[in-house]
């Protein structure tokens, strides 16, 4: 998931959950979990701020956090994930599946929209076949063909229609999905908002207004209240949700509030329960003013430059590699940010999936070696002291990406004597930039979307539909094929190994660090703990104690 500014890093799904799940119905639902002898406030409403304004409340038109924060509270998928990785029902009650390869989920019996009218398996059909159609130009278009559902990717390159998807309805209550091969993290892929239901009936009759407030009609534990652009959107409680019997906050309000250190004024002013960050330059002294107040957790997610390798000068892989060399990752992630980031030289984070990658020989270089061999490839390419690299780097309004683009210019410029022109824009407008095309380097991230190297490396795949560099290479792909038809882990993690051997030497992206979740919240706020896998603060799990 591309990320706009997740807690614990999670285990993979157990495979006895990927066999045989038909006994799940008797899994407790993911629901706040007030301890015994806490009081609750009487009034149970929270203000978040979500850090900008959200580009679309359409799961079909976004890709980063800013907007699936608000879809995970406003919708619900057939499955959930815990913040131990396992699955649980949502939707679905059950399911069950042959050979890893046909799914059949059970929906629960009288599942309700906001409206009251009910959910059923054609929504579910009606919504995947949406997501994967061309003509939607969803973000995430290519996400069910890495799922290998049957036919998508035929289907998002224009060779079959949607209705040809690997999924349909036995009935009312029953959703089929077939896969082309089997894939062990299938159920926690099937957890990500884009495969959320999405209301047919609303959508046929409002078509692109059918976000707004009085026509959106939602599955999920909360409902659109209203939306004020850029200035809140307002959430209430949703008594037609399943399990609205264990959800404790009536309303949540988000704001898009960009600044970190007007985030910060209006927390400290009482305005704001939840940050949407904490400013690293004001991390040390809140951390000792307010002391439990500042949370610090994992984050499986990095942020990177994206290289637009189809003009130049990033057409060249000299180019790349040598801007890439020539950062000291140690300082941007300890001194520029200093929150317990870490240096980041793969868009894959530690330790995912339980997976451990070697180091890359440039890694393990020194800074001075490392700008020694940078200087020599940037020579190499043409550039020098008569001929100085010239290019603008874009990112998003926000002081925290200004200060990183500065401290990164400042070292090209520095050890390389590179002229980087930095260019800020609004989120909404440098997406829609990103998506035209028409950059040569842009700020970006990517946070989890389930527990596995391929939620990022997919993202580099020839023709996928998040792969804003563009990048395209023969031996990377297939590395990734391999790995889907690995005999097992250690033969996966192999494959993996020659793709990230590969983003080493042609650098499509430039990884600069690695995530931690910073925000502060009131000591009143009482479930923040219980964080999905991927960072989601779901406000169903929240609770206001009595203060």
């Amino acid at each position: 998931m591309m990320q706009q500014k997740r807690k614990a890093i999670f285990k993979q799904i157990p495979l006895a959950l990927l066999i045989s799940s038909t006994f799940l119905s008797s899994i407790p639902a993911l629901a706040a979990q007030v301890p015994a002898g806490v009081e609750l406030a009487a009034k149970q409403e929270i203000v978040r701020n979500n850090g900008t304004e959200p580009a679309s409340l359409d799961a079909h038109k976004v890709s980063s956090d800013i907007e699936f924060n608000i879809i995970a509270d406003l919708f619900a998928g057939l499955v959930s994930i815990d913040d131990k990785g396992n699955p649980h029902p949502s939707l679905a009650a059950s399911w069950d599946n042959k050979d890893n390869t046909v799914w059949t989920f059970h929906l629960r019996p009288d599942l309700k929209w906001s409206d009251g009218s009910p959910i059923t398996a054609e929504d579910v059909v009606f919504s995947w076949r949406r997501l994967v159609d061309p003509t939607i130009g969803s973000p995430y278009a290519t996400y069910p063909s890495s799922m290998h559902i049957l036919n998508a990717a035929d289907i998002t390159d224009g060779k079959k229609k949607p209705d040809t998807l690997g999924v349909k309805a036995l009935d009312a209550h029953t959703v089929e999905v077939t896969l082309d091969q089997p894939i062990s993290y299938f159920l926690g892929m099937a957890a990500h908002p884009t495969l959320f239901p999405l209301p047919e009936a609303a959508i046929k009759k409002f078509g692109d207004k059918w976000t707004q407030p009085g026509n959106l009609v939602s599955s999920g534990p909360f409902k659109l209240d209203s939306w004020t652009v850029n200035e809140r959107v307002v959430s209430v409680r949703n008594p037609n949700y399943w399990d609205n019997q264990h959800t404790v906050i009536n309303k949540v309000t988000y704001l898009p509030i960009v600044s970190g250190t007007a985030d910060v004024n209006r927390y400290k002013a009482g305005e704001i329960d939840i940050t949407s960050t904490v400013p690293e330059i004001q991390f040390a002294a809140l951390k000792k003013q307010l002391g439990s107040q500042v949370h610090v957790g994992p984050k499986l997610g990095v942020y990177y430059y994206a290289l637009n390798v189809t003009k130049p000068p990033f057409d060249d892989a000299r180019v790349r590699l040598a801007l890439n060399l020539a950062l000291d990752k140690d300082i941007i992630a300890g001194k520029v940010l200093g929150q317990g980031q870490k240096p980041a030289w793969s868009i894959v984070p530690d330790e995912t999936g339980g997976f451990d990658f070697k180091k890359s020989k440039y890694q393990e270089m020194s800074q001075e070696q490392r700008v020694a061999e940078a200087k020599k490839l940037l020579s190499e390419a043409g550039y020098g002291p008569s001929k100085p690299l010239k290019f603008n780097l874009l990112y998003n309004t926000s002081e925290s990406h200004q200060r990183i683009a500065i401290a990164a210019s400042s070292m090209w410029k520095k050890n390389l004597g590179v002229d980087a022109t930095l260019q800020n824009q609004e989120w909404k407008t440098m997406l829609d930039t990103k998506r035209q095309g028409n950059f040569e380097a842009v700020r970006m991230a990517w946070i989890a979307d389930y527990n596995e190297p391929s939620t990022f490396l997919n993202t580099l795949r020839t023709g996928d539909s998040e792969n804003s560099s563009k990048f395209s290479n023969a031996a990377y792909d297939k590395a990734l094929d391999d790995a889907l038809t690995a005999k097992d882990k250690a033969q996966a993690g192999e494959f993996y190994q020659q793709a990230e051997d590969v983003l080493s030497e042609q650098v499509p992206v430039i990884p600069l660090y690695q995530y931690v979740s910073a925000k502060l919240v009131k000591p009143f706020i009482g479930g923040y703990d219980n964080q999905s896998p991927l960072g989601y603060i779901y406000t169903k799990d929240l609770y206001v104690i009595k203060h």
